[in-house]
């Protein structure tokens, strides 16, 4: 076994410094980037704990597109083509996925935009620099969202490339672009002004700038001033995508980062206990962007905005473990060191044999089985509720005026 674990972590280090060699060794990977209509209609979920795992497509779509901005939380396959230590492209990442196979996704199977995407009746949503750059392939959406990507342009620059909140909003600007040549002005308007956008970013600015004290950054800003340097920087680029015919968004919250293993083995937790200094932080963050959310969705004219507070939902499931079908709230499925938080998850070896009972897959992202959760309590609330002041049924759901 540590003879295979030693090879194991020699490749992927390779496929790290030469980051082009591990894309090359996925070429048939297609459907993990754009998987067509009836092959979506035909595979089975691999997750057997909640009933997400019984969505199918909608016959037809409730809106045009989904389009994806964030972090490794919902990274589909971005951080395959950069050259950085953020990758998520070897197993066991993506063993129980759709295809069994690694895509790029944090995480042993769906991601919750994976989910939401069929709610919505929409194929799973491929990443943009996974596409071949056609209109027809970005028509029902694109994933920009990048492992280790913050709202400050630096978060996470110690992991090597990423794409930047910024530079994911351009990314987003040069796709509108594109549908203006093919569609015109009036339909590209249209179609983003009724399609769904998806905000996922926020925790690697704590991960990798605040808590890590880059450029002395905590005798700068307080952790609540810090909180609204963030959210009021998240506010202004949701403005900007208004100004873009942006109407219909989703903002996700932060997860309790102080219930991760990792920081359960950084801090030396006792007992399994969360780092509460760390989970105020999330808290005091979650609180001042649901503030801004509901004042912003007041002051921008025909716009839909809810703020989805995945701390609140996360407590629940980590509280109510057990109705929940979680044996294991602390240990990560796949990791080395005390919680499995040491080391990041580098080979099958290292990993469980049952991710579905636990609810962190790695050191920082949780299993299929928690994301099937929270996509539900995101589209209705079905498990508890953490979406202001709707949720995204309802928004999909309501008529245009």
């Amino acid at each position: 076994m540590a003879l295979n674990l030693l090879v194991s972590l020699i490749s992927i280090l390779i496929s790290t410094i030469f980051p082009q060699s591990r894309a090359l060794q996925y070429p048939q990977d297609g459907f993990a980037f754009a998987p067509s209509r009836s092959l979506i209609d035909s595979i089975a979920p691999t997750t057997s704990l909640t009933s997400s795992t019984s969505i199918s497509p909608q016959t037809s779509p409730l809106v045009p597109a989904l389009f994806i901005i964030g972090d490794s939380s919902i990274d589909c396959g971005t951080n395959n083509f950069l050259a950085t230590m953020a990758r998520a492209d070897h197993l066991p990442y993506g063993r129980d996925f759709d295809t069994h196979r690694p895509t790029g996704r944090f995480c042993n199977g769906r991601i919750p935009v994976d989910y939401l995407a069929l709610r919505l009746g929409l194929p799973f949503v491929s990443s943009y620099l996974g596409q071949t750059g056609n209109v027809e392939d970005m028509i029902h959406g694109v994933n920009y969202a990048s492992a280790g990507a913050g709202i400050i342009f630096s978060s996470g620059s110690e992991l090597g490339q990423h794409i930047s909140l910024l530079e994911q909003i351009q990314q987003f600007t040069d796709t509108y672009q594109q549908f203006i040549l093919s569609m015109g002005e009036q339909g590209a308007a249209n179609l983003i002004s009724k399609s769904v956008f998806y905000l996922s970013i926020g925790i690697n600015d704590y991960i990798h700038y605040y808590l890590r004290n880059v450029s002395n950054v905590q005798n700068l800003y307080l952790p609540w001033s810090f909180s609204q340097f963030l959210a009021s920087t998240i506010w202004q680029e949701i403005k900007n995508l208004y100004d873009l015919n942006v109407r219909k968004v989703v903002v996700m919250g932060l997860a309790p980062i102080g219930c991760a293993p990792h920081y359960m083995w950084e801090y030396r937790s006792e007992n399994g206990e969360c780092i509460e200094s760390i989970n105020d932080m999330v808290r005091e963050f979650n609180f001042v962007m649901r503030y801004m959310i509901e004042e912003l969705g007041e002051e921008l004219p025909d716009s839909n905005i809810i703020f989805c507070d995945v701390f609140e939902s996360s407590m629940d499931i980590i509280k109510n473990h057990e109705s929940y079908g979680f044996n294991d709230t602390t240990n990560a499925c796949c990791g080395l060191g005390e919680y499995r938080g040491w080391i990041l998850c580098l080979s099958p070896e290292m990993a469980c044999s049952n991710a579905s009972n636990h609810i962190w897959w790695d050191q920082f992202h949780p299993t299929d089985a928690v994301n099937a959760i929270l996509a539900d309590n995101v589209w209705n609330g079905r498990h508890t509720k953490m979406c202001y002041p709707m949720h995204l049924e309802d928004m999909v759901g309501r008529k245009e005026t």
